[in-house]
């Protein structure tokens, strides 16, 4: 498209909007429900490019060539991820403030922000289905607390000692979504330790899983999941890489979005060995509490504070239940916000014996989102 064609859609789209502006300007408050006065936005503005049902219309009609992320409305696997913040930032400032084509122009001067809230109301009910879990419930992933929200993502987590031996852990995480709730998990962790001044590297133990969300309320702003899987013993056992056993590991995932943007979120599992002369069974007990800000009234770069307690005991007699806390940060970096890091420290609080101070960091790539070159 040329940008011609650009400043004529531009226009065109003001001029349409600016009367039903002010028409639902002065009839808001008779009764019209959201999704009507958005419907009236959308069919005079919108469904140009579009389509009147939310799949997108044909080059032909249209004019112009669909880029690869023009999205389709009706398809719940796109819409749903995403929250409405995102639509807004989009409608607001168009498509490039988030990374997208500049096909798609801006409205901040043609509807006021309950009228863009109107019309993703109306773009919300093009998904027919209820029963997948909602974007805003995909609260910031914390270091180690494993959220509820089934996810596609590729993230790569490290954590390093800053006490006693040299050496840490980096982990490779595979998640995928499948279905309405469901999704794949494969985590490899890459082991490297000096060991009496001599440097070994080596994979851990691999875990294999499925997570299954079981509730889900944007009301509520609640979502709970179970999660199911095996860590198979492909670490090196004698260089303290691997447990030496297949391990089951089973967990529950609760989390609860505020209307402040607090959050909290708390996962309780257990690890079962096949073996249990190999290695003990055990229980561990995880929970974030955080508070996300966001720039340009709430649109912007995300961040969020965030501190978690962590609890773990094996289940054999005398042992005792091993307390952590890690306060942490994390930014979106791209501005599609798909790119995210998170940085913290992990301290003990007990039984430090054994258990030093670490310092660790993640960067994640939310794929479902766009390739990892885009939205910069």
């Amino acid at each position: 498209m040329n940008n011609h064609v650009r400043v004529v859609i531009r226009w065109v789209a003001f001029w349409s909007l600016a009367p039903l502006a002010v028409m639902f300007g002065q009839t808001g408050n008779q009764g019209s429900s959201r999704t009507q006065a958005g419907e009236q936005i959308f069919k005079s503005a919108c469904a140009a490019c579009h389509g009147a049902d939310g799949r997108g219309t044909a080059k032909e009609i249209a004019g112009f060539e669909r880029p690869r992320t023009f999205p389709d409305f009706t398809a719940c696997d796109q819409t749903t991820p995403e929250p409405n913040t995102t639509w807004k930032d989009v409608i607001l400032h168009g498509g490039p403030t988030r990374g997208f084509s500049d096909i798609m122009p801006s409205f901040g001067e043609a509807l006021t922000s309950e009228q863009i809230d109107d019309v993703i109301a109306l773009l919300r009910s093009f998904c027919r289905n209820p029963h997948w879990p909602r974007g805003e419930l995909n609260l910031p992933r914390a270091l180690v607390t494993e959220k509820a929200y089934p996810e596609d993502e590729v993230v790569i987590s490290t954590a390093l000692n800053a006490q006693g031996a040299p050496g840490g852990t980096t982990h490779i995480i595979h998640e995928q979504r499948f279905g309405v709730k469901n999704q794949i998990e494969i985590d490899v962790p890459i082991n490297f330790q000096d060991q009496s001044h001599t440097w070994y590297g080596g994979i851990g133990d691999t875990t294999l899983g499925v997570k299954r969300t079981m509730f889900s309320s944007l009301r509520s702003g609640s979502i709970l999941s179970l999660f199911g899987g095996a860590i198979l013993p492909t670490g090196n056992k004698a260089r303290g890489f691997g447990t030496g056993t297949t391990t089951f590991e089973t967990f529950a995932a609760f989390d609860q979005l505020f209307r402040s943007n607090t959050f909290l979120q708390t996962q309780l599992g257990a690890d079962l060995p096949r073996h249990t002369q190999i290695a003990p069974q055990s229980i561990f007990f995880n929970t974030a509490i955080g508070q996300s800000f966001a720039a340009n009234h709430g649109l912007g770069r995300l961040w969020s504070p965030m501190v978690e307690f962590l609890g773990a005991r094996d289940l054999v007699d005398s042992a005792k239940m091993n307390w952590d806390v890690l306060p942490q940060m994390q930014v979106t970096i791209s501005r599609r916000q798909h790119v995210r890091a998170n940085l913290g420290v992990r301290v003990p609080v007990n039984n430090t014996a054994g258990r030093g101070i670490q310092i660790v960091f993640y960067v994640l790539w939310d794929w479902q989102d766009g390739r990892l070159n885009e939205g910069w």
